[in-house]
C-alpha cells in the first residue's frame, strides 16, 4: 500500500500553528624579526658587520572538540570519552512526559504491535541523571545500534528478540544485570515506572567503542540547508502516536506536538530537533511482534531542517555501516549541527507536508 501527501491547510488551521504559537522555544602570528650585530673584536680600519634574522611561531591553539551525534563544539572533550548509550524509551500515554528525553543527541521512533511507537534513544553529548521509562527491546533494535556499539538499556522481550540485541555488538543490560543502573519509581504504576541512571548505566560499557563514529554528516559554519520550503509536516501513525512538527525559526528547531497537544518531557520543555529525518522502511524481520522494519538495504528519505525539505534516499549495505542519505543527485545530504530525530515510517503511513502541495508518493525499496 502507497503512502500518499496531501495538502493540510485544514490541519495547519486546527493544530499546526497552535503548536507554533506554543513555542517557548560558538592564526597565531610570528613575533617581529630580532637582528643582532657583531662587533669587531679587534681595532681595523674595516669593520664587518653580520646581521642574523630569527624567526619563531606560536603554535596554533588546539581545535575544540566536536561532539559526533550533534555536530557541536564540545569544549570539554568528554563525548569522545565515552561510549554509545541507548535507552529504549516507552511512548505510551502513561508514560508521558518521559524523562531525560529531551536530552538524546538521536532519537528513533519506531512503530511496534498495535500501532504503539517507541523510542531508541542515543545519548553521548549531554549525559541526563536520569532516563526512562524504560521498556523491551524489539527485532530491529540490534541493527539500528551496531554501528555505534556502546550500552544498550532495556527491560527486557520476546525471547527472539532478546536474543538478537544479545549477539549485537553492545553491552545489552536488563534490568536483572542492571543492579542499581535501573531503579522502580514506585509513585508510578508497572510497567510504565522502571528507570536508569544513565552514567551508571555507561559504566556497563568497558571495551566499547570511543570515540563513536557520527551518525550524520553536518554543514560547516557559514552554510545553510537548502530544499523545499516547508511549514510543518505530520506523520500519520495511529492515534495519540502520531506527530506533527512545526518549524519555529526562532529557535531553529521542529516543535514536536501530539495533535495540538505540545509533546514535552518531564522538564516541561517541548521536543523539538533541529533535524528531523522520515526514513520510508519496508517490512520485515521474522519475528511475532512489531518493531520489525528493515534498516540495512535502501528506500526514500525526506530530511527536515532549517525549515526546508529534502527529498532523497537512504542505504546501508551492512548493519556495521552508518546509514547514508543523499538527494536526487546522489550527492550526501548534510544536516545543520544539532539533534535529530528519525521516524521509521513503515509501508501505508501518510506523512503530510504543509506547503507544498505535493501528489507524489513514494515507494520504498530494498536494495
Amino acid at each position: 500500500m502507497g503512502r500518499t501527501e496531501r495538502w493540510a491547510a485544514v490541519l495547519v488551521a486546527a493544530g499546526l500553528l497552535v503548536a507554533a504559537c506554543s513555542s517557548g522555544g560558538s592564526g597565531a602570528r610570528s613575533p617581529a624579526p630580532t637582528t643582532t650585530s657583531s662587533p669587531p673584536t679587534e681595532p681595523s680600519t674595516t669593520t664587518t658587520s653580520t646581521s642574523t634574522t630569527t624567526t619563531s611561531s606560536v603554535p596554533a591553539a588546539p581545535a575544540v572538540p566536536v561532539a559526533p551525534e550533534v555536530g557541536l563544539p564540545d569544549p570539554t572533550g568528554q563525548s569522545l570519552t565515552r561510549p554509545a548509550l541507548w535507552v529504549k524509551i516507552e511512548n505510551t500515554v502513561e508514560a508521558r512526559p518521559q524523562t531525560g528525553l529531551g536530552q538524546a543527541d538521536v532519537v528513533y521512533e519506531q512503530v511496534t504491535e498495535g500501532g504503539i511507537t517507541r523510542f531508541i534513544s542515543l545519548f553521548n553529548s549531554q549525559i541526563p541523571d536520569v532516563v526512562g521509562p524504560i521498556r523491551s527491546t524489539r527485532a530491529m533494535d540490534s541493527d539500528v545500534v551496531a554501528p555505534l556499539n556502546g550500552v544498550f538499556a532495556y527491560s527486557g522481550g520476546i525471547p527472539q528478540s532478546v536474543k538478537l540485541i544479545n549477539q549485537a555488538p553492545v553491552a545489552a543490560v536488563d534490568e536483572t544485570a542492571a543492579g542499581d543502573a535501573m531503579f522502580r519509581d514506585r509513585t508510578k504504576h508497572a510497567p510504565h515506572n522502571l528507570y536508569g541512571r544513565p552514567n551508571e548505566l555507561l559504566a556497563h560499557g568497558e571495551g566499547q567503542r570511543m570515540p563513536i563514529p557520527p551518525l550524520f554528516t553536518y554543514l560547516a559554519p557559514g552554510q545553510s540547508f537548502a530544499g523545499e520550503p516547508v511549514e510543518a509536516f505530520s506523520v500519520g501513525f495511529d492515534a495519540p502516536y502520531g506527530p506533527t512538527y512545526t518549524y519555529d525559526a526562532a529557535s531553529g528547531g521542529w516543535l514536536r506536538s501530539i495533535g495540538s497537544k505540545p509533546f514535552v518531557d518531564e522538564s516541561g520543555q517541548q521536543i523539538a530537533p533541529t533535524n528531523v529525518i522520515v526514513q520510508f522502511v519496508p517490512c520485515c524481520i521474522d519475528v511475532p511482534e512489531g518493531g520489525i522494519y528493515l534498516t540495512v538495504g535502501s528506500g526514500e528519505a525526506w530530511i527536515f531542517s532549517n525549515g526546508k525539505l529534502v527529498r532523497g534516499t537512504w542505504s546501508r549495505d551492512d548493519r556495521s555501516q552508518v546509514t547514508k542519505f543523499t538527494d536526487a543527485n546522489n550527492q550526501p545530504v548534510s544536516l545543520t549541527p544539532g539533534r535529530t530525530w528519525v521516524e521509521f515510517v513503515p509501508d501505508g503511513v501518510d506523512v503530510s507536508v504543509v506547503p507544498p502541495d505535493v501528489s507524489v508518493s513514494p515507494s520504498t525499496s530494498t536494495g
